[in-house]
């Protein structure tokens, strides 16, 4: 306690801001790098005109009532103000669009990573590239825009995404982490730069428009871990926090997209490694030792925050249908006169669904919210379904919500392990599905058919990552690669317990499987005629 007082007071911590889907957390972590207090704040995205989106202004005031509540919890619990801090890093759900004319005004709503309206763009580019962009990337975005013929396309001047958008603005400074940069456009791996033959092959297809601008010239610059990415301005020291105590002047990392982070806080940044984010969203990447043999639309290719090239399966929903069914459990409870918190309601049914039959007892479930483009749907109806003869009981329907949630990820992964042979040697788990200690842990290893790990800070992801990215920036020694700071500094004698595939739960993840791609054709007749 003494020592982490003395560090805060030192300023020798680091501090890790991460904007998710439904939180924006802060981690601050000492000398260590182990978490010395934390905040955050919950928001939710709107969908406002056939578009997912975030107004700008709740981003701000959500950045600031998690700081506070952050620099409250270090004064209640070390009884000392927080002020200075070694480093600062800037993290946010990848992709999506935020684009801002030369006087720096929006030109349009914020379009995040979860809407699915740009196939026709994701399409053509993919055909174009020989690369496959999936549609929430931000290159998808603008080029359907142009096919759209939106007038703001002319005025565009800087494209970002949401952590390069708040980095700009707390330090002036428009660049990316090559990370979040590979959400973005496609990188070169061997110039950790967006791929040149590709911006070339945009800018000729766009020349009839005559647009004032190159791509390359909108795209923020691509810096990887260890790169100077500025430092706070007065004014962004007051955008974080308005009481005055932040000051200018302290050193940021380049800004990451939550798979980065994800990458950084499970040690998963070196080759044959791979890690499962889940959460609001799910998504499982691969570091490879060679690239693919071919194309496939279910996989992105993106990179570490130093530029290896990374497989990622990424799937819209994961557990807010879980977070639904929770509400309405604790909603009946109350009714019956019984208070319980969610994550008491949530802990029940993630305990409960052990007890579950491997197979849930012929119940089907889908957890799509919105579209997934790995199963063909541009939408999403949560839906719930049995045979009259099915099994209907708690531990049923607890089972088959979580097994919902990795199903779609499972029918992705299975291009990596069954057409790709990618070999991986660990595979680490981290986010919400795995706080339940043991139950989201053996409920994956059985669907992926792999072991699957999670480490004592499993719950702390993303922020936590771009935290000790934030320390690398300012701790690590001369020729110190991202790869040996976390091996040597930061992991090194971590506790992590590795869970096998029971043969009976792979069996009966199988068996759910073929019913769930059996299925899919109701939930698409759901989407056409449930308006």
């Amino acid at each position: 306690m003494e020592e982490t007082k003395r560090a805060i007071e030192q300023g020798a911590v680091a501090l890790g801001i991460e904007m998710g889907s439904t939180r924006i957390k802060a981690v601050l972590i000492g000398p260590d790098h182990k978490p010395v207090a934390s905040g955050s704040h919950d928001w939710e995205n709107r969908f406002e005109n056939g578009l997912w989106t975030y107004h700008l202004d709740d981003v701000w005031k959500g950045l600031q009532d998690c700081y506070a509540k952050l620099a409250d919890k270090v004064e209640q619990s070390y009884g000392v103000k927080l002020g200075a801090v070694q480093a600062i890093g800037i993290s946010a759900m990848m992709h999506g669009y935020l684009a801002f004319d030369a006087q720096d005004r929006q030109l349009a709503e914020f379009r995040t990573w979860r809407n699915t309206t740009t196939e026709q763009a994701a399409s053509a580019l993919t055909k174009l590239f020989r690369f496959n962009i999936p549609q929430r990337w931000s290159i998808a975005h603008l080029y359907q825009a142009i096919l759209g013929g939106e007038e703001h396309v002319k005025d565009v001047a800087f494209l970002t995404t949401l952590a390069g958008y708040v980095h700009w603005k707390l330090t002036g400074q428009k660049v990316i982490g090559v990370g979040d940069a590979s959400g973005m456009f496609p990188i070169d791996s061997s110039t950790n730069d967006y791929d040149a033959s590709m911006v070339e092959q945009f800018d000729t297809l766009v020349a009839e428009k005559a647009y004032p601008w190159k791509l390359k010239e909108i795209l923020p610059k691509v810096l990887i871990a260890g790169e100077a990415a500025g430092t706070l301005t007065p004014e962004g020291a007051r955008l974080l926090d308005p009481s005055g105590r932040l000051p200018a002047g302290i050193p940021l990392c380049p800004p990451e997209g939550d798979a980065g982070t994800g990458m950084t806080a499970t040690n998963s940044v070196a080759q044959r490694r791979g890690n499962i984010s889940a959460g609001t969203s799910i998504f499982a990447m691969a570091v490879l030792e060679k690239p693919l043999s071919a194309v496939y639309t279910e996989i992105d290719m993106v990179t570490t925050p130093t530029g290896k090239p990374v497989a990622m399966v990424h799937c819209n929903n994961c557990t807010s249908d879980i977070d639904a069914w929770a509400g309405l459990f604790q909603e009946f409870a109350a009714a019956m006169g019984v208070k319980y918190s969610l994550p008491q309601v949530l802990d029940a049914m993630f305990y409960k669904a052990l007890e579950g039959d491997a197979d849930c007892g012929g119940l089907l479930a889908y957890n799509y919210f919105s579209g997934e483009p790995i199963t063909g749907l541009e939408e999403g109806r949560p839906l719930f379904a049995r045979l009259p003869d099915a099994r209907m009981s708690f531990a049923n329907f607890a089972r088959v919500h979580l097994y919902a949630a990795m199903a779609t990820l499972k029918i992705g992964m299975n291009i990596l392990f069954g057409k790709e042979k990618v070999q991986l040697d660990m595979l680490l788990g981290h986010g919400g599905f795995f706080k339940a200690k043991g139950v989201g842990q053996k409920l994956m290893a059985a669907a992926m058919g792999t072991p699957v790990s999670v480490m004592e800070t499993a719950g702390e992801g993303g922020p936590w990552g771009i935290a000790l990215l934030a320390a690398y920036l300012v701790r690590k020694q001369e020729g110190e690669t991202l790869e040996d700071y976390l091996e040597n500094k930061v992991f090194a004698g971590s506790k992590g317990e590795s869970v096998s595939p029971d043969p009976q739960d792979v069996k009966g993840f199988e068996t759910f499987l073929e019913r769930y791609r059996s299925g899919l054709s109701a939930e698409r007749a759901m989407v056409e005629t449930l308006k």
